[in-house]
């Protein structure tokens, strides 16, 4: 190994964590956190947490969704029994009433899940329907209470059925905002990309700069008494936060086996 090549490994070595100043310590710290925060907000990793996030609104929807419906069918059977004999037909049949109103209901439901996750409008029927279902359940389990001029009566089984009411509604608009917020991501991904593309020649197809076109400007930038930081990276390729340390890395090691490729 000649001096010159002694030399050169000399520069590129990095400092050890004693030796690098405070500054030099934040620079590579900014520099993981700008990669980080690229990461974190590339669309795929967005459309993921989105979708971990819709998973857990739909399970906790539904179970809200189920156990009003559950307590809606007990009083409605009494409400619909009216004081018949236990275990006679026509107790029997008032436990049919309810879960009539309630499949129907909740087959809307299920159905809305997927049109409102691709941003599809449910026709008018569909959303008569969903609020006459409510409205007969919540008819058929605050009756006797208003009969009787039971205020106690009234509030008690009118929660239920309020709640499945505003859940059934709120939820498809929570499901259409989820799917917003992933285009909403890919858009501003698009932006961020659009940034570091060359101007577009009058006639001529715009092309992205790619990682192979960086390093190449890095390495007619790079001469042997260089520090290859990301900052320098960056300077001499106008390229993003994320993408620097990416770019210092490879020209790093290619200087470190011999001079860069296109010296």
């Amino acid at each position: 190994m000649n001096r010159d090549e002694r030399s050169l490994g000399t520069v590129l070595r990095l400092p050890s964590s004693r030796t690098r100043t405070p500054a030099q310590r934040l620079a590579e710290q900014a520099a993981e956190a700008a990669d980080v925060r690229h990461w974190q907000s590339h669309p795929d990793v967005v459309a993921l947490q989105v979708e971990r996030v819709r998973v857990q609104v739909d399970r906790l929807c539904w179970a809200g969704i189920i156990l009003g419906l559950a307590f809606t069918t007990a009083n409605v059977q009494w409400f619909a029994a009216a004081g018949a004999v236990p275990g006679s037909l026509p107790w029997l049949t008032a436990w049919l009433l309810d879960p009539t109103v309630s499949l129907v209901l909740l087959a809307i439901l299920r159905a809305e899940q997927v049109t409102a996750r691709y941003q599809v409008r449910t026709g008018t029927w569909v959303r008569a329907a969903k609020w006459l279902t409510l409205a007969a359940t919540y008819v058929m389990n605050t009756w006797s209470s208003w009969a009787v001029g039971s205020p106690a009566g009234v509030v008690l089984h009118s929660v239920p059925p309020m709640v499945v009411f505003v859940a059934a509604e709120a939820v498809t608009d929570l499901r259409d905002k989820l799917t917003a917020a992933v285009s909403v991501a890919f858009m501003n991904a698009s932006e961020r990309i659009e940034v570091h593309e060359p101007p577009a020649r009058q006639g001529a197809p715009v092309r992205r700069t790619t990682f192979a076109d960086y390093l190449a400007a890095a390495r007619e930038a790079w001469t042997p008494d260089t520090d290859i930081t990301p900052a320098w990276v960056r300077q001499v390729t106008g390229c993003s936060r994320g993408l620097s340390s990416r770019l210092a890395a490879a020209l790093s090691s290619e200087a470190a086996d011999g001079a860069p490729r296109d010296q």
